[in-house]
């Protein structure tokens, strides 16, 4: 057979012809994901077990237990040494037990935002500084909700620094066995000199209310602006929480409270009868116990 000449009409019939089988063949290819995207989307099993085919998970990588805060913070002779020292019930039924610190974690995590892992990180670890303090883990947590809603990283415009706002400059001696004044900011740190502040104010003052009073820098004043109260209020909750009970996680505020302006006199009002007031009793040993009925 004669070989017959190459020219421009036949060599576009072809290209035309590619052209053609390639559009084909995309349109089966688009109609055929089309078909099995719809398949997927109608059999979520099928879908989870088609991503799991695409896409196999990693394998699993060991966990490594961290070390207890309190080997931590203590010396290795003090560590030891509370290794060898069974705990009495009274630090037992303080450290509260595992499904009390779930309940705790879970509920300030939605409260605040907080990531689970953090929550449960900050919560663990003031359950195990009032256990060695001899301090109520849930106004440890009732501080730190007020004072800074569980930022680590939170510094007022006076210096208050962490999670419970310490003065580090007012309380450096606090910091010198954790490396000093720059570990403010480190959570672990920050809640152990908080609550060794918290705890020192309440036994001198007397009553958690003066304890209070005096941790937001109001000892000198008639009053603390309703600090004290929105901390005990959340402490209340918090010992809901802890029971097991269904606490909302969205509270109204309370109403603001009104301020007389000391620099203009106006008419003395009649006087009103005094509330009724429960007398906390006096504590050196800040615990659940001493605080139960405010």
């Amino acid at each position: 057979m004669a070989i017959q000449p190459i020219t421009w009409v036949s060599v576009t019939k072809a290209a035309r012809g590619v052209l053609t089988t390639a559009q084909h063949t995309l349109t089966v290819f688009g109609l055929s994901a089309v078909a099995v995207i719809a398949l997927l989307y109608g059999n979520p099993d099928l879908a989870k077990q088609f991503y799991q085919f695409v896409a196999p998970e990693p394998m699993p990588v060991a966990k490594i237990e961290a070390p207890a805060m309190t080997a931590l913070m203590a010396s290795p002779a003090a560590a030891v040494e509370a290794e060898e020292v069974e705990p009495t019930a009274h630090d037992k039924a303080l450290a509260g037990t595992k499904k009390q610190q779930e309940f705790v974690t879970s509920w300030l995590s939605k409260r605040y935002r907080v990531a689970g892992d953090a929550a449960n990180m900050l919560v663990s670890t003031a359950y195990l500084t009032a256990s060695e303090m001899k301090l109520d883990p849930l106004l440890i947590l009732a501080v730190m909700a007020i004072e800074s809603r569980f930022n680590p990283f939170a510094e007022s415009p006076v210096g208050a620094q962490g999670l419970m706002q310490v003065m580090s400059k007012v309380h450096k001696e606090k910091f010198q066995e954790m490396g000093g004044t720059q570990a403010a900011l480190n959570p672990v740190a920050n809640i152990r000199v908080g609550s060794q502040i918290l705890k020192e104010y309440v036994q001198r003052g007397g009553s958690v209310e003066a304890g209070l009073k005096s941790y937001v820098g109001a000892a000198a004043f008639e009053t603390d602006s309703g600090y004290g109260s929105k901390v005990l209020a959340e402490y209340q909750r918090l010992k809901q929480v802890a029971r097991g009970k269904n606490v909302p996680i969205f509270t109204r505020p309370a109403p603001a409270t009104m301020v007389a302006d000391k620099a203009a006199p106006a008419a003395a009002p009649a006087p009103a009868a005094p509330a009724p007031k429960v007398e906390a009793p006096v504590v050196t040993d800040v615990s659940s116990e001493a605080i139960a009925g405010l």
